[in-house]
């Protein structure tokens, strides 16, 4: 980026709030489809949906199209802080790293390690949320809205069942961010140096949507074994089938085999592609404007 000056905290935070929301507004519909595909048990093949098309189609025609924003408000409410927790950490935890390190400038291992960090402490903040979404996403899903979900979640299964799939999260968000953030800090210095604002927007668009597929192409199983995770309940007496990352990743391989780790890629690498193309150009232009308007140029 062009100007480094540093903002405080708050406004790293706003700029991570505004940037998640507007990406979410755009995105959202793949997102459940991503979700709909993964929470499909079988291998070769089987399942009422056969790829993106077929879903957007059957969830437009037998449901209606409102059904592709269903659960939205989760995420809506959760993208502000997931998001600015996201860059405000990755860019506090550079400050940290740095000073750690005894270096003044970023490096390529500083930032996948900086990125790993704020990917989990990112989990911490998003997993109540993500779990109301996805059981709000499920097709069999009853639940009328967030407030039914986290009620019944806390009747049936006790407050500390909001947080189900910690683990299968911190996984997924350390796989993540540590790929996008290490891809971006790479990208970025092997593109022509930018002298324009439009340049500039074009080099984080580039950049961001290629550090959000290879992130995607590293986290899709463990993004795969959470919405199995956490969209089954905690029934006292009953054994879950998914309950830990690693041994849930080994159920599915042996049952449907490699191929279902990657159940929902398509539509997941689709948003978060030019999502993380999205998310980079509206963090960092609004990080601009804040520092016009913190440093009064």
């Amino acid at each position: 980026m062009s100007d480094q000056r540093p903002l405080p905290f708050v406004y790293q935070f706003l700029a991570g709030a505004v940037a998640g929301v507007s990406e979410i507004l755009v995105m959202y519909p793949l997102d459940v489809v991503k979700t709909r595909i993964q929470l499909q048990v079988g291998g070769g093949g089987k399942g009422e949906y056969t790829g993106i098309i077929d879903c957007l189609t059957k969830i437009v025609k037998n449901e209606g199209p409102s059904r592709l924003y269903r659960g939205i408000s989760a995420p809506i409410l959760m993208e502000a802080p997931k998001r600015a927790t996201k860059f405000a950490a990755n860019d506090e935890w550079g400050k940290v790293y740095k000073r750690a390190f005894g270096v003044t400038e970023m490096t390529q291992p500083l930032a996948v390690l900086t990125g790993a960090t704020a990917g989990a402490t990112e989990s911490f903040v998003v997993v109540p949320f993500e779990l109301v979404k996805i059981r709000l996403q499920d097709k069999t899903s009853k639940y009328t809205g967030m407030g039914e979900v986290v009620k019944h979640i806390v009747k049936e299964e006790g407050p500390l069942a909001l947080y189900n799939g910690l683990e299968a999260t911190l996984w997924r968000h350390i796989v993540w961010n540590a790929g996008y953030f290490g891809v971006i800090f790479q990208v970025r210095s092997l593109l022509p140096k930018a002298e324009t604002p439009t340049q500039k927007t074009v080099n984080d668009l580039i950049s961001g949507a290629i550090g959000g597929t290879v992130g995607t192409l590293f986290n899709t199983p463990f993004d795969v074994v959470k919405s199995r995770i956490q969209n089954t309940p905690k029934v006292e007496g009953v054994a879950r089938k998914y309950n830990w990352t690693f041994p849930s990743l080994a159920l599915i391989m042996k049952e449907e085999g490699f191929s279902a780790l990657y159940k929902g890629f398509l539509p997941k690498v689709l948003r978060l592609g030019p999502g993380g193309g999205i998310l980079l150009v509206v963090f960092t232009n609004t990080m601009d404007f804040f520092r016009k308007v913190y440093y009064k140029d």
